[in-house]
């Protein structure tokens, strides 16, 4: 029984060092391939106009520049310690109209583009102007007074109800 065990201990380990095996080639050979872009990544997905984006490329090593209908040509700067990755920061347009927008890198003159990156969402509706056109009409807030009574009038009875029977 214990032959047993210890034989399976032992393929489930070699099947780990195989698999280990092949694929550090493969890692090595990505490393050494020439610098393509790849990999868009926009952060946060959702923005409201004025809004700052972070675009993270990876394969651009020298840096580039990243563009969008909704904001303005961007630099990337290669990120220290992260290996071919490069990063920038973009400020989306006031005039930015809502929807998704489509981020374009280019990085040594070679071009990647990530549709759909961002969705871009329209301006908050805040103050007594928001608040004016919807809400409770005035019929809902008499009905609603008129339900706050009826508790307050049914409670009242229960507890004088309930005092009178103290009493006999």
């Amino acid at each position: 029984m214990r032959t047993t065990r210890a034989l399976a201990a032992s393929a489930v380990s070699a099947a780990a060092v195989a698999a280990l095996a092949l694929t550090a080639p493969a890692a090595v050979a990505r490393d050494g391939m020439g610098a393509n872009p790849s990999n868009i990544v926009v952060l946060p997905a959702v923005i409201a106009r004025g809004g700052q984006l972070t675009i993270t490329v990876d394969g651009c090593p020298g840096g580039g520049a990243a563009t969008s209908a909704a904001f303005p040509q961007t630099q990337l700067t290669p990120i220290t310690g992260a290996n071919q990755t490069a990063r920038g920061t973009a400020t989306v347009n006031e005039t930015a109209r809502p929807g998704a927008y489509d981020v374009t890198v280019n990085c040594s003159g070679r071009t990647l583009t990530r549709p759909a990156a961002f969705t871009v969402i329209g301006g908050v509706r805040g103050g007594l102007g928001g608040s004016s056109t919807s809400g409770a009409s005035p019929t809902d807030v008499a009905i609603g007074g008129g339900l706050v009574a009826a508790a307050v009038v049914g409670g009242g009875l229960f507890w004088m109800r309930r005092r009178a029977e103290r009493r006999i």
